[in-house]
């Protein structure tokens, strides 16, 4: 009895599960041809070893896992089927959430880049009336910036004209619509106006941020104003 459990754990369940392993690294990294050829190799070993403790047994009536002058041995085929294993579960996992992870990263690239996009837009004052869309159109698509600059511009040199300067700072923010090349960020913003010789004046906008992931790099490509709330 003790022996046949030594050749069951040695000479058949520890190569089966390395090559269980080295197919499901395969499986979780859809047969990548460089993994195609390693693990073609390395079954191909195993299974060279399995015939040759076969052979071995019908010869000498040993095998590595009844040899009790190899515990070396079985300490190594233990120890390599071990190594498969946690391999397998290591690179399974990992392959498998990475979109997870991906998406978390994406959704807290464009809230950050919305918000910062957004106070931009919102912030001015006399002496740099356009310092702020200026900093805003450095974080949009090329061929966006220009409008953008172009139209928000002239309404911030307007303000500044008439010695408006205003504040803006997020109230809150979040992810309306993701996708792996876009998303849509929903950015509610508290901006200060202050005017000389009247009350500071508090506003609330809605804003929503439109993105595009342009070569790895997520931009701005537009900028949809919501109604305001009324001033507070």
């Amino acid at each position: 009895m003790r022996n046949a459990w030594r050749v069951f754990a040695f000479d058949v369940a520890a190569p089966l599960a390395a090559i269980a392993a080295l197919l499901m690294i395969g499986y979780a990294l859809d047969w990548r041809v460089w993994w195609v050829a390693v693990c073609s190799v390395l079954c191909t070993l195993i299974v060279e070893g399995m015939i040759l403790n076969f052979v071995l047994f019908r010869r000498d009536q040993v095998t590595v896992g009844t040899d009790d002058d190899g515990p070396a041995l079985r300490l190594a085929v233990a120890g390599l089927s071990t190594v498969a294993l946690v391999a397998a579960v290591f690179v399974t996992y990992t392959h498998w959430t990475e979109p997870d992870r991906q998406l978390a990263r994406n959704m807290d690239d464009v809230v950050q880049l919305a918000v910062k996009f957004a106070e931009s837009t919102m912030t001015y004052s006399p002496a740099e009336p356009t310092a702020g869309i200026d900093r805003a159109a450095g974080l949009m698509a090329p061929e966006q910036a220009e409008k953008f600059k172009t139209s928000y511009g002239n309404e911030a040199k307007k303000q500044a004209a008439q010695n408006i300067s205003a504040q803006a700072q997020t109230i809150s923010a979040g992810v309306s619509t993701i996708s792996p090349d876009s998303a849509v960020v929903a950015v509610v913003v508290g901006a200060t106006r202050q005017q000389p010789g009247k009350p500071q004046e508090r506003v609330v906008v809605g804003l929503q941020v439109a993105l595009s992931d342009q070569g790895g790099q997520w931009r701005v490509i537009d900028l949809i104003p919501i109604s305001p709330a009324p001033s507070q």
